[in-house]
């Protein structure tokens, strides 16, 4: 029950936020290994980017990716905060020394188990992370920014590679979508949990049934992960985006670290911050709809278990 609970707040929460998930995608690739000024700019900011996509694609074009991107959210929500929420109950990641209450919790033993569960999640997961990127980036020639690649829809994807580089195109760039997964879970799990657990403590807010610290809990967790994670995110973006020779090798880059060095050769820091604003502005909302749904389901759940 646990791990249907942690994927089902990420799928619900990604309905929401997909449409800034696409925007982000297009970012990230924008100007890729070329310097200011020496590219085209299809999306100035957020607002520009919505209607750019709109406008020439239409509004559902908005929505591209979302079946992958939820079925992504199901198994790497449910291992996640599965995981997490059985370590929480179990009293795994309490203090040493403390009275093993749930919410006492140590940082170091949380960060561990977020790991953990992130990794799993993050390998189990790529398949659907994959597909979701390259339909996401998916556009007309007028606004396309990186490559293109032509699926039709999400089942055509994963029949196309699967029929042209078997069972390992399905699950390439892993190593890297776990770092990414990791590098997430690390700052947004614990941070929400030990930033409720101090408001709640010291009482800094009105209570409302415990949704204030939530919401502002999960607001914390979403600034700390997407300064964390935006780097992993553009690297990984790029890595599984790019077009394949005809012997499956990447046209662009080797593996992550040739993907991070040529970022930095051809673009700068900034490079690796393409997409910030827009990652914040999905993080953020994301947090705060799957941690208050987390939150709300757990809640039920343990209503449940002690009444019956």
């Amino acid at each position: 029950m646990e791990f249907l609970i942690g994927g089902l707040s990420g799928a619900l929460a990604v309905c929401v936020t997909n449409p800034l998930e696409v925007v982000k995608c297009r970012f990230q690739l924008q100007g890729e290994l070329k310097a200011r000024g020496q590219y085209a700019v299809h999306y100035k900011n957020i607002i520009h980017a919505f209607y750019t996509i709109a406008k020439n694609d239409g509004l559902l074009a908005l929505q591209k990716g979302l079946p992958p991107a939820m079925a992504y959210q199901v198994v790497l929500g449910g291992c996640r905060l599965g995981l997490f929420q059985v370590a929480e109950d179990r009293k795994w990641i309490a203090k040493k020394g403390s009275n093993n209450s749930v919410g006492d919790t140590s940082l170091l033993k949380s960060m561990a188990i977020s790991v953990a569960g992130g990794c799993v999640g993050g390998f189990m997961s790529t398949p659907f992370y994959l597909v979701k990127t390259r339909l996401q980036v998916k556009s007309s020639e007028a606004i396309a920014v990186g490559y293109q690649h032509r699926y039709k829809g999400t089942i055509g994807a994963f029949v196309d590679i699967y029929s042209n580089q078997g069972i390992k195109g399905l699950w390439r760039g892993y190593p890297l979508i776990m770092f990414r997964i990791a590098v997430a879970s690390s700052s947004q799990i614990p941070t929400f949990t030990m930033l409720k657990q101090y408001l709640k403590n010291h009482e800094v807010l009105p209570n409302f049934g415990g949704m204030s610290h939530t919401v502002v809990a999960a607001f914390g967790g979403g600034i700390v992960t997407a300064l964390a994670i935006t780097p992993v995110d553009v690297i990984s973006t790029r890595f599984c985006n790019q077009g394949l020779d005809a012997n499956g090798k990447g046209l662009l880059y080797k593996n992550g670290v040739d993907c991070a060095i040529k970022t930095l050769k051809k673009e700068g820091i900034f490079g690796l911050y393409k997409g910030l604003i827009p990652c914040y502005f999905r993080i953020g909302p994301y947090s705060i709809l799957t941690m208050v749904l987390w939150d709300s389901l757990k809640s039920l759940q343990r209503k449940y278990n002690s009444s019956s």
